[in-house]
């Protein structure tokens, strides 16, 4: 779960983590009265969204005066921004961060992530920051300094310090961002996140060593134990299919092809993808109903497909292990029959109850293509969708 920069900041705040002083606004008399509560004669004016390159996208204003401030936030909410992470539909500007201006002395960047291969959280450092670290790690991967943190015992003092010195921290600065980097680590490990990013880490003129820009993504599957972070959900930056299906507990995600996908079992999902693309298809999405699923569920599966416009048929590959065939069958027929199905649909039924699952297709009245095996299911859909 991704949550807004401000959320990020408020956060970090909780573990002593330095960030500029800021508020949220979305409307621009909000702005205006962000910026008068702040003082001062600089403000930065920044679009909330849940993507990265917001500031190369034109995201970020600097404003030095209360009308500059009304000007952008005119300008930015509303704005529908396109950055490298939005793709080309980008996404529409809906709330702003109003920040006090900082006198900036040198960026710098930290990121904390897991690393799979060591099993262990990894603070990463670079003296490149406000870069994208995918290019410092191109072009100059010695800037990058790591260390590898020992879950029995936590990041160590030494350790910030280490890399504190390594991404060349000014000496009279290093015991404030070694206590940064402590408290980021440790907001990481409580709140279950997947990733923390702060591009950039900067230094002040005045002393101070602070996030400038914060990014936190969470571990979905922690998010029972996070009932604080669960309400800094923003429905409204995902897409409204993977919204509906995690009502349901479906695994649900949209891509960009036209061949709607209905599998049971995450591995069986892929692999259904992978078989489409074989035979030149394009799956529209990952969705696994999972080895409990009720009718219902099904049913509801079924109308989250059918909702995405770019779908031109769907092929429904189901195992039947845990799940009954007659479960998906019942559920299939009650959705086409509610909803309206309009589109090609290819269904291969394999496992517990599948005859009886096959006659209620069958008998249901409805345009349904049989498949012997995944394979064949794959290349008729495939060639259906084309010639629809």
């Amino acid at each position: 779960m991704n949550v807004h920069e401000y959320q990020g900041k408020q956060v970090l705040k909780q573990y002593g983590v330095t960030v500029p002083n800021g508020h949220v606004a979305f409307t621009v008399d909000e702005a205006v009265e962000a910026a008068k509560k702040l003082g001062g004669d600089l403000w930065v004016v920044k679009a909330q969204i849940h993507a990265g390159g917001r500031g190369k996208a034109g995201g970020v204003k600097l404003a030095r005066s209360l009308d500059e401030v009304r000007q952008y936030a005119s300008e930015l909410l509303g704005k529908i921004l396109v950055t490298h992470q939005t793709g080309p539909e980008g996404k529409e500007v809906k709330r702003l961060l109003i920040e006090e201006g900082c006198p900036i002395e040198k960026e710098y960047y930290i990121g904390v992530v897991i690393d799979r291969s060591t099993g262990r959280v990894v603070m990463m450092g670079s003296e490149e920051g406000g870069m994208e670290i995918e290019e410092v790690a191109a072009k100059s991967p010695e800037k990058i300094f790591k260390e590898y943190i020992d879950p029995a015992v936590g990041m160590m003092p030494f350790q910030a310090r280490r890399l504190a010195y390594n991404i060349n921290i000014p000496k009279d600065k290093v015991n404030q961002a070694a206590k940064f980097m402590l408290g980021l680590y440790n907001a990481f490990v409580d709140k279950d996140c997947s990733l923390a990013e702060i591009n950039p880490l900067v230094t002040t003129k005045d002393g101070r060593v602070m996030a400038l820009d914060a990014k936190l993504n969470f571990d979905s599957n922690a998010l029972f134990r996070q009932k604080d972070i669960v309400e800094l959900r923003d429905l409204d930056e995902e897409d409204p299919k993977e919204v509906e299906a995690s009502k349901y507990d479906l695994s649900y995600i949209a891509l960009d092809g036209n061949i709607g996908c209905m599998v049971n079992g995450a591995g069986l999902a892929m692999a259904t993808m992978d078989i489409i693309k074989h035979y030149n298809g394009e799956p529209a999405n990952f969705l696994d109903v999972g080895g409990g699923a009720t009718e219902d569920k099904v049913r509801e599966a079924f109308k989250i497909i059918l909702s995405d416009k770019n779908v031109k048929g769907i092929f429904v590959n189901i195992f039947g292990g845990i799940m009954k065939c007659d479960v998906i069958a019942s559920g299939v027929v009650a959705a086409a029959k509610q909803i309206g199905l309009d589109r090609p649909l290819v269904v291969r039924l394999e496992g517990t109850n599948v005859e009886l699952g096959k006659k209620i297709l069958n008998e249901s009245g409805l345009d349904i293509v049989a498949a012997d095996s995944m394979a064949d299911g794959a290349q008729k859909i495939v060639e259906l969708v084309k010639n629809a």
